[in-house]
């Protein structure tokens, strides 16, 4: 078939068809701002823009109380300006669809416990990007209230909280579905990451560290997935409550160390996956109260005060292939009904043989020891850690056992480690 237009008449249909197609905002106004301390410059420029204009910040210092973006519009700082509230206001409130908040430092909100006030906060928005900021000093955050495919991604965010009713959290989410929360870094809040109510959503590749209470804290929200995220030194590393169906997978929890600390507590939850985690120095590394149907897999529990304290009220729940090594005790509970699964696991602890080469325990092994029944009803007997008798008890226990649930067994443990 011969040529239907010259190049001419093809450049101009190609011009045409693009025009038709793409959004208007391609040619959208741009607007810089000048830091002047006798005016409000942003809030100025608000008044003057179109829907899906762009705002580019210079650097400076800027005072202008409470900024309202009340239609899609992109903000874009140059070399990091600062947004001082002043200990006064909550500083960037996002109340349209199609908002985009780059390159800014916001520092000092204000703080109270009334009204919650923010760094940046959205109120019932969608498509929201709010990246490669920082935070400093700020009672919250970052508030996602009722918002809808929102990327929170390479923030920093820094506040030095001391006492849970004198900072707010980090990343804190209300409410909302299909949220990426994505390399943050989060420290000195008391919650790193709080969702409640938050379903479809993603954290990744987040660190959160010291916290005053949780790196990441889950209240009713299912449907979600977090991995590859780091925990260290906060009250306590993750707490996942009254959910379901939630994908843990690849994260690190390290150094959340106190008398009544955790990497990871799992409290009413039903129907997840907790998978290739790294438990590392907590004192414990998980708590599981009221929570069942979980495949917990392929994790390693290193050098934890107890690596799992699965209490009476959990069933269901299946550990496989899971690596526990130099824990002070490998599992504790409060009950003496077992109504859980342990196969192929790698016990440092386990002392039997395998005749027939196969990698597999000839022996099943009992990693509940007595003497951690004993610390469960009495902690005093704490004091008698690592003497000669504890040792004679536990061992003795292991051969006849009477105390201990006959069915808190490894019918086949692995001989080597797994992962």
């Amino acid at each position: 078939m011969g040529r239907a237009f010259n190049d001419g008449t093809m450049r101009f249909e190609i011009a045409f068809v693009i025009l038709i197609l793409v959004p208007f905002k391609i040619w959208a106004a741009k607007y810089y701002t000048v830091a002047n301390s006798s005016s409000s410059d942003i809030i100025n420029t608000l008044k003057k823009v179109k829907d899906y204009d762009t705002i580019y910040i210079k650097k400076g210092h800027y005072k202008e109380g409470n900024i309202k973006i009340s239609r899609p519009l992109t903000i874009i700082g140059l070399n990091y300006p600062i947004i001082d509230g002043e200990l006064k206001y909550e500083l960037i409130s996002i109340a349209s669809n199609d908002v985009i908040i780059k390159g800014l430092k916001l520092i000092n909100s204000g703080h109270s416990a009334l009204d919650d006030p923010c760094a940046i906060k959205v109120y019932n928005a969608s498509n929201i990007v709010i990246e490669h900021n920082i935070f400093e000093n700020n009672f919250f955050g970052i508030y996602i209230q009722e918002g809808h495919n929102c990327l929170i991604r390479n923030n920093k965010l820094n506040a030095e909280g001391i006492n849970e009713h004198e900072i707010g959290n980090g990343i804190h989410a209300w409410k909302s579905t299909d949220l990426k929360i994505v390399a943050n870094t989060i420290k000195g809040h008391r919650d790193g990451i709080y969702f409640e109510f938050v379903t479809h959503s993603v954290i990744w590749r987040n660190i959160a560290e010291n916290n005053i209470r949780y790196g990441l804290h889950f209240m009713f929200s299912n449907d979600d997935a977090y991995f590859t995220n780091t925990f260290r030194a906060n009250g306590a590393g993750v707490a996942v409550m009254y959910s379901k169906k939630v994908v843990m997978i690849n994260n690190k929890f390290e150094n959340n160390w106190g008398a009544a600390a955790y990497g990871l507590l799992l409290k009413d939850i039903t129907d997840s996956t907790i998978s290739g985690n790294h438990f590392l120095s907590n004192t414990m590394g998980i708590l599981m109260e009221g929570s069942n149907r979980i495949e917990i897999d392929k994790n390693i529990f290193n050098s934890n005060g107890w690596a799992l304290r699965v209490q009476a009220s959990c069933m269901e729940n299946k550990f496989y292939k899971n690596d526990f090594l130099n824990n002070t005790f490998d599992i504790g509970t409060n009950g003496s009904v077992v109504l859980n699964n342990f196969d192929h696991n790698y016990w440092d602890k386990y002392k039997g043989y395998d005749l027939n080469k196969d990698n597999i325990g000839d022996v099943p092994y009992r990693p509940l020891s007595l003497y951690s029944v004993i610390i469960e009803k009495n902690n005093a007997a704490m004091l008698l850690f690592r003497s000669l008798f504890i040792t004679l008890l536990d061992r003795s226990e292991k051969i006849f056992p009477t105390i201990t649930p006959e069915n808190f067994i490894d019918n086949y443990p692995s001989m080597k480690a797994n992962i």
